[in-house]
């Protein structure tokens, strides 16, 4: 079956028994509080925002929101410490990146004693839904790990499989992405990508199907197998790909985003909570998108 669409999870969080408890770390941001006030209103979340109260009050009442519905935590400037403390503490369930840096966000999830480690490798995983095409797909890791080694990169298809299952893909079909699809020692990545192909062909990966190195054109579009004389169960079928390096996956993410008609949300994978997690420059949809992502896999 193919991964679920947007507009399938909208349906599945508008069915919640009741709403689910949400901190957002740098809550005041437009976004943000739009996007959390939509989601309150349709039972998805209880909203908990940390940052500068003042600064949150003010933007509220700049967007006519009333948030006397959302629980507010005074927080010192440009940290999630809070925000992830209430999520480890159980108070919250979710996690959701607002007006703060990547860098000071990781920071705190990645603490010791009081993140929300889990021991697997943490990456951004992006559903991107194509409306031309009717397509859906997962992209990882487009956000947090620079140079994926071997091992994490096995950690990330774990996770990428796992998500794809969650949304109703039992059996993804796994692409490992290139900038070609044959094996040549002038890109070791086609190198790793053959690797990984040889062990999931044992099994190792569980319910999926791995094939690559593909480039772009052959994880995404039949034709350009068929004109390029390459088959598989994967070419022209991707459920998810995975990217050699945080490099070619943001370029690659962030090119379709700004560019295609497209839906798109994001999540942080490896953490041991949900983590909604998408740039500070997203609109209220894709922050919305994100928040009906991110409720689906709990």
């Amino acid at each position: 079956m193919p991964l679920k669409s947007f507009e399938e999870l909208y349906a599945t969080a508008d069915k919640l028994l009741s709403p689910i408890p949400v901190a957002a770390a740098g809550g005041a941001d437009s976004t943000v509080i739009q996007a959390l006030e939509l989601a309150r209103r349709r039972g998805w979340v209880n909203p908990i925002l940390t940052g500068n109260l003042q600064a949150i009050r003010e933007r509220a009442d700049s967007l006519d929101v009333d948030i006397s519905q959302f629980q507010l935590i005074e927080e010192e400037p440009n940290s999630a410490r809070i925000a992830v403390k209430e999520v480890k503490e159980g108070r919250a369930q979710l996690l959701m990146k607002g007006q703060i840096s990547t860098p000071y966000l990781m920071q705190a999830i990645l603490d010791k004693e009081h993140g929300l480690r889990s021991g697997k490798t943490i990456g951004q995983i992006v559903l991107m839904e194509i409306a031309r095409d009717q397509r859906s797909f997962l992209m990882t890791d487009t956000g947090v790990t620079i140079d994926p080694t071997i091992d994490q990169k096995i950690e990330l298809i774990e996770s990428v499989v796992d998500v794809a299952q969650k949304l109703s893909c039992s059996n993804p079909r796994i692409a490992l992405m290139s900038a070609t699809e044959k094996v040549t020692a002038a890109l070791p990545d086609t190198q790793v990508a053959d690797t990984i192909v040889q062990r999931a062909s044992q099994g190792e990966f569980g319910e999926c199907i791995v094939q690559g190195p593909l480039s772009f054109d052959l994880a995404y579009a039949v034709d350009a197998g068929v004109k390029k004389g390459i088959d598989g169960d994967v070419t022209g079928a991707a459920d998810a790909m995975i990217f050699p390096n945080l490099l070619a996956a943001n370029l690659t993410v962030k090119g379709i985003m700004y560019t295609a008609a497209c839906q798109f949300g994001g999540i942080l994978c490896g953490t041991t909570s949900p983590v909604v997690f998408m740039s500070r420059a997203d609109s209220v949809e894709t922050r919305l998108n994100s928040l009906a992502y991110a409720l689906h896999l709990l």
